[in-house]
């Protein structure tokens, strides 16, 4: 550590002599330091176009109404000529439909009821219990099958276990019935057993409160099964009955569960559900009807539309941003600003300095320029499958066209026309799109989206070599490769720096020390001189 002598002896402000002449040693350090900031916002400016990009290709595949997906353009309206007796909607219907339904008769559920005032003597469990239950769900001829977890190429039949402790109440019992996978919704009510009351006074009704199990699923054939004695007699305190069928007994129901009936175009079916899906169609059945229902569907133009039209919002958006960032002006003579100019600064004119820094650095960049104009190509040039022969090949034949030279590259909407072709053939549009590329996977004969997603892909990968990503160190990627060089001479440059300080408080000590030797030598020569 050098000695600092601060100027006692020369009256001179040393701090402000060295701090001064660090400035300007400063000088390259202020300039690495810059760099490195452009070099970040520069990696970041990258990577804002390929979360840009990112969006895109979700909007082409991963959201629920893509372009990519073909659900998207099979899109029905559905009407019922009497919806309080039938509606319906398009699942993934190919094409639109009527349909002339009958309901005969609605699918109930099975249901299982204790007798007696069950719940007023029933107290508390009175120990541990394991109760343990097989379900055979309605239209089923065995119960539940599960994978033997001792043997994962066989199946075994599920056995429900339903853990009861001591003390609890009959709400704990209903409680873990419901929670169960029993498939079963418990509950007590109070029926009435003897209406001897008048309508001024109902105080000799007698009630007695029950323990009701409902099959959550509608359909005949549901059964329960007790696999142990140990669950029948539990099950029998509570008020309920069973019948033995070898070791195991088989709870009694109140309700037999019954199909629903229905008849459509003129075909009798049984259903063990009032909802059920014929030909990508889910129809549900409401009431019994005493006439045919007719349910029938129309594409679904408008949302078919929307779809599309958001498509092309986001391109354009794409487009214009990174066209934005490739024509940005590129401002060098604003750099980017030290601790130092800041503090000189107000908040106002550091954002605007930084503004026009942060400006044009990605200007003309390769990567961008070829993808903007790869991707103009994909959607440009028309699709030679043999998947679209009777369909359409290119995007103007469904009124998407571009606009003038000075929006680079963007779409425009015809709706009139558009909604015309989508009513037209909304699946020759989905092939448009997204007809596969065959085995060679060529361009010509491969859809627009797939096209584009192509050159995404690519794009993201080529700027992520640049830039990296949020999951990547820095040695991963060339921009990342510069800041850990530039990090390095700066840590070699501050070292130098502590090494040119350190000199010249060296050169100012010795200084110091001089003079303050000179004074001595003249106040001793004075005292000599004073004492002649």
């Amino acid at each position: 550590m050098v000695t600092r002598i601060g100027g006692l002896a020369s009256g001179m402000d040393i701090d402000t002599l060295v701090s001064d002449l660090m400035k300007a040693e400063r000088i390259p350090l202020d300039k690495l330091t810059q760099k490195k900031q452009t070099l970040e916002w520069q990696r970041d400016d990258y990577r804002s176009m390929n979360t840009l990009l990112k969006e895109l290709d979700d909007m082409l595949f991963l959201n629920k109404d893509s372009i990519g997906r073909e659900a998207t353009f099979l899109k029905k309206s559905v009407s019922s000529t009497d919806d309080s007796k039938v509606t319906a909607q398009a699942i993934n219907a190919q094409a639109n439909f009527s349909t002339q339904i009958n309901v005969k008769r609605l699918a109930t559920s099975e249901s299982w009821k204790t007798t007696g005032n069950v719940v007023k003597d029933f107290n508390k469990v009175t120990s541990d219990l394991n109760l343990t239950f097989k379900v055979t769900e309605p239209g089923a001829s065995t119960p539940r099958m599960i994978t033997d977890p001792n043997n994962p190429t066989q199946k075994i039949e599920e056995v429900i276990t339903i853990s009861l402790k001591k003390d609890d109440t009959i709400d704990d019992v209903i409680s873990k019935i419901n929670s169960s996978s029993l498939g079963i919704s418990a509950m007590k009510e109070n029926v009435l057993v003897n209406n001897n009351g008048t309508p001024d006074d109902y105080s000799d009704d007698i009630y007695e409160e029950t323990i009701v199990f409902t099959n959550r699923n509608t359909g005949a054939g549901s059964k329960i099964e007790m696999t142990n004695s140990a669950t029948n007699d539990f099950m029998a305190s509570l008020g309920f009955s069973s019948t033995p069928d070898g070791t195991e007994f088989v709870l009694s129901s109140e309700n037999s569960g019954q199909d629903a009936i229905v008849e459509v175009n003129g075909f009798e079916m049984k259903k063990t559900s009032n909802s059920f899906t014929i030909n990508g169609v889910e129809y549900t059945a409401k009431a019994v009807t005493t006439s045919a229902v007719t349910v029938s569907s129309t594409t679904d133009v408008d949302s078919i539309l929307d779809t599309i039209v958001k498509f092309v919002d986001k391109y354009n958006e794409v487009i214009e941003k990174i066209n934005g960032k490739l024509t940005e002006e590129r401002y060098r003579d604003y750099q980017p600003l030290t601790e130092e100019q800041k503090k000189a600064m107000d908040e106002k004119t550091i954002e605007l300095w930084e503004e026009k820094a942060k400006s044009g650095l990605l200007k003309n960049d390769s990567v961008l320029s070829s993808s903007l104009s790869k991707m103009r190509v994909d959607l440009y040039s028309p699709v030679t499958n043999s998947e679209i022969v009777n369909g359409f090949s290119m995007l103007s034949e469904i009124g998407i066209t571009t606009t003038s030279y000075s929006e680079r590259g963007k779409l425009t909407i015809d709706e009139d026309v558009l909604r015309e072709k989508i009513q037209e053939n909304p699946t020759a549009i989905y092939k448009l799109f997204n007809a596969g590329g065959g085995t060679d996977d060529s361009t010509e004969i491969t859809g627009l989206a797939k096209r584009l997603r192509t050159t995404i892909d690519n794009t993201i990968e080529s700027i992520e070599e640049k830039a990296g990503n949020t999951s990547q160190t820095n040695q991963q990627f060339v921009l990342g490769k510069n800041l850990i060089s530039v990090d390095k001479q700066i840590d070699r440059f501050q070292d130098r720096l502590m090494q040119i300080e350190d000199r010249y408080w060296r050169q100012f000590t010795a200084m110091e020390k001089a003079i303050q030797q000179s004074n001595q030598q003249s106040m001793y020569l004075m005292q000599q001189f004073g004492m002649q």
